[in-house]
């Protein structure tokens, strides 16, 4: 199974990238929802990174992910901070609300974990639909570079309790007509020099092109496509560029 996201998965993600922690993406979805009007959906939610600061800033935002590790540790950070915690454990293929979101957003390059193009294609058209008329979908993509280069060093973290988690990335393909990456992440929980843990996720991603994604939108019933580099809202995106937004309405 695919990027299922277990537990020391979940616990190296919450580790490396923890509520408060910003790539300028907080900042940009908090300027492009500040006009938003009613429910905000967050899929793919995961340790509530975004959500958490979005609840703060006094937006209502739910949201889910198909991870039950990760939601609990967005439940915990929710209740830290007593905060409404509105999410649930659904898929991006299944996911159901009986009401309409003024927005929707998915940071951080989620959407990439769906690497069936027509999957994908058929989850685009369940956000439009989960969109009341005139609302927006905003959403990050990783640029193709990022997918071809090397995989990185082991990298390490060192828990509160003073073990050490460690990440060791191998790709083991890459299919340039499905435009998709395989990689084998094997994630160890270490104590005093002891190994106690090991898990292997099987962890696949897709690559868009910045016009192929726009048409993908725009087939799902979108309009108004803006793409935008390195959270510049209205920058076209440039060839070094981290990130890039997309931002889209269903028509009124």
């Amino acid at each position: 199974m695919h990027n299922r996201y277990g537990t020391l998965a979940s616990w190296v993600y919450n580790l490396d990238k923890p509520v408060g922690r910003s790539f300028g993406d907080v900042e940009y979805y908090l300027q492009r929802l500040r006009e938003s009007e009613g429910p905000i959906l967050e899929p793919a939610v995961g340790n509530g990174r975004i959500l958490v600061p979005l609840l703060e800033s006094g937006l209502s935002i739910e949201g889910f992910d198909a991870s039950e590790e990760m939601l609990r540790y967005c439940l915990d950070e929710c209740g830290k901070r007593n905060l409404p915690a509105k999410v649930t454990r659904q898929t991006f293929e299944e996911f159901s609300y009986d009401k309409g979101f003024a927005a929707i957003i998915i940071p951080a390059g989620s959407f990439q974990l769906l690497t069936d193009t027509m999957s994908a294609a058929a989850v685009l058209r369940r956000f439009h639909d989960h969109l009341l008329p005139g609302a927006k979908l905003v959403m990050d993509l990783d640029p193709i570079g990022s997918f071809l280069g090397p995989a990185g060093p082991v990298r390490r973290w060192e828990a509160e309790d003073g073990d050490l988690l460690t990440l060791t990335e191998q790709r083991v393909e890459t299919d340039y007509v499905a435009q998709t990456t395989l990689s084998h992440l094997r994630y160890e929980h270490w104590r005093d020099g002891s190994l106690l843990k090991t898990e292997l996720d099987l962890f696949k991603l897709r690559w868009w092109g910045v016009e192929e994604f726009s048409m993908v939108l725009q087939r799902a019933g979108f309009v108004d496509v803006v793409v935008s580099g390195n959270y510049q809202h209205g920058r076209a995106p440039h060839k070094d560029d981290e990130i890039i937004s997309f931002e889209a309405r269903r028509p009124a």
